[in-house]
């Protein structure tokens, strides 16, 4: 839905000197360490300090020591502000009590941490990133051996740790980064080659190569624009284009999103506007897009513009049903919020769905142990068994290039899909609320809705209340669950009948959960 205000808001640049003070001296009481999906985030200042970064490098190197878990820990971060910053001091908190330390000389998109993990370089690793979030925000996370997200137990532990360190800065070790140097505890490596050699493995570069799609490729000023460069050398893809290499921390050259905020969101219309122009102007076929540490994808064809996260995830799920090679009882892996298509395209050719709650750390156990053909997500994250075990915007960009080079239009073949399953309209929500209504949300149990028989005319054929509550019918669904983060309610739904249907849907589920 295009916002109204969308064409009157005004683009603010950030304030580059303040927030670098604020980093260091935040003006007023600072946020506790508290670890979200993915890590701890939160605007430069108060939200997330140089204090933050100390406190949770400490925690980390507690956990190794007191755990036992051998081999360096890579350190590094995405292109925002302060992200270098962080990740040099986590590099002299680790080194300072005995840790080696990977500490690359360029900002690192958050697969490759991954993918140096599970390839056995490093022990686990500290990401200095907010992922799209807006240019003042900043966050850290941890990936421990099996290379995915920190599932809830560590990151209690990391969070623990951390806030008692807050309280007692003056327990935090340090040693200066030359010193670590010299002592051999900080070392750099070549995170490129084997990346984009090993990619090569999972996609057909040489079809993309000869069918010569003209491509056009946007980092967003993020993370992937070497590795990119690397794809395009190595595999002579002279049809793919690095349409803007820009990089600055302000991301001032992104267009606004819908709310007047700067978002690298690849799966955004209005930060995406000037790559869609580009396709639908015919000068290019195929556009793709990943957001500041690349782990988020985004596509746009001539004929269907922006691609949804959904269509995609359901046209590369049919691709490799179709192209590789599957063990007996793989599956497609997907969240609560992702759309039921996939699971129409995984029954028709008898496969089966893992659905899991909302974050990508559900996937990490599947995707280690070879479960799943595709994982996937509807805020545009995507992995294959065989690979990282963190969602990997460069490889989703790249396997529907992939797509687009062996079958056609992406707009196209998702279209063709709808032709055989049925059309889904599908919604998300976000609903301004204040904790009680989020706490309230929080506290249902599926018991709670033993009187709820039908929505919008639909028979309730089941209810799940693992991760908010989400209500399934004979032919659509709904979800609602708190953001762990902001002061909102997430109100998703699918309705595999048409628009009118779907508004009534959320028009009765709020009703019902009185948001």
């Amino acid at each position: 839905m295009v916002s109204p205000l969308a064409g009157t808001l005004t683009k603010q640049r950030i304030d580059v000197e303040k927030l670098q003070q604020l980093f260091w001296e935040p003006d007023g009481e600072i946020a506790p360490v508290k670890f979200g999906t993915s890590g701890h985030r939160g605007q430069l200042g108060r939200g997330f300090a140089a204090a933050h970064a100390l406190a949770i490098a400490q925690a980390v190197a507690q956990i190794h020591l007191k755990d036992k878990i051998a081999g360096p820990i890579l350190c590094g971060g995405d292109t925002r502000l302060m992200s270098a910053t962080t990740a040099k001091l986590c590099a002299e908190v680790l080194a300072g009590n005995g840790l080696e330390v990977i500490l690359p000389d360029i900002p690192l998109p958050t697969p490759v941490f991954s993918f140096e993990i599970i390839n056995g370089r490093a022990s686990a690793c500290l990401n200095g990133t907010a992922s799209h979030n807006p240019p003042q925000d900043m966050g850290l996370k941890y990936n421990p051996s099996h290379g995915g997200p920190a599932g809830s137990e560590l990151t209690s532990r990391i969070e623990k740790y951390a806030n008692e360190y807050l309280k007692n800065p003056a327990r935090i070790k340090r040693m200066p980064l030359e010193e670590a140097r010299q002592k051999g505890l900080v070392r750099t490596t070549d995170v490129i080659t084997p990346y984009v050699e090993a990619l090569g493995k999972m996609i057909d570069f040489a079809a993309i190569k000869k069918a010569g799609l003209k491509a056009a490729i946007h980092p967003l000023g993020g993370t992937s624009l070497p590795f990119y460069r690397a794809i395009k050398a190595k595999y002579g893809l002279d049809n793919l284009h690095i349409v803007n290499e820009t990089q600055d921390p302000t991301f001032y050259f992104i267009p606004i999103d819908h709310d007047g905020k700067i978002r690298m969101d690849p799966s955004s219309v209005y930060p995406m506007k000037p790559l869609i122009d580009l396709v639908q102007s015919g000068e290019y076929d195929f556009a793709g897009a990943s957001d500041p540490d690349a782990d988020r994808f985004g596509c746009a064809t001539k004929t269907g513009g922006l691609i949804s996260p959904n269509h995609a995830l359901c046209v590369a799920a049919d691709y490799l049903i179709q192209t590789r090679a599957h063990k007996a009882g793989m599956q497609i892996g997907r969240t609560l919020g992702t759309t039921m298509l996939l699971d129409k395209i995984a029954a028709a050719a008898g496969f089966s769905i893992d659905e899991v709650n909302v974050g990508f750390k559900y996937f990490v156990d599947g995707i280690v142990h070879g479960r799943y053909i595709l994982a996937g997500e509807e805020s545009a994250g995507m992995s294959l068994s065989g690979w990282t075990p963190e969602k990997d915007g460069i490889l989703a960009v790249c396997l529907l290039l992939e797509i687009a080079s062996k079958k056609g239009d992406i707009a196209a073949l998702y279209q063709g899909l709808t032709k055989q399953h049925g059309t889904p309209v599908y919604t998300r929500v976000d609903v301004p609320t204040d904790e009680a209504a989020k706490q309230r949300v929080k506290s249902f149990k599926k018991e709670d809705l033993k009187d709820l028989t039908q929505v919008a005319g639909e028979k309730v054929t089941a209810v799940r209340d693992t991760d908010g509550i989400k209500v399934y019918l004979q032919d659509s669904w709904f979800l609602v669950r708190p953001s762990g983060t902001e002061n909102i309610l997430k109100f998703y739904a699918e309705s595999f009948r048409d628009e009118a249907h779907l508004q009534t849907i959320i028009a009765e589920g709020r009703k019902y959960f009185g948001v």
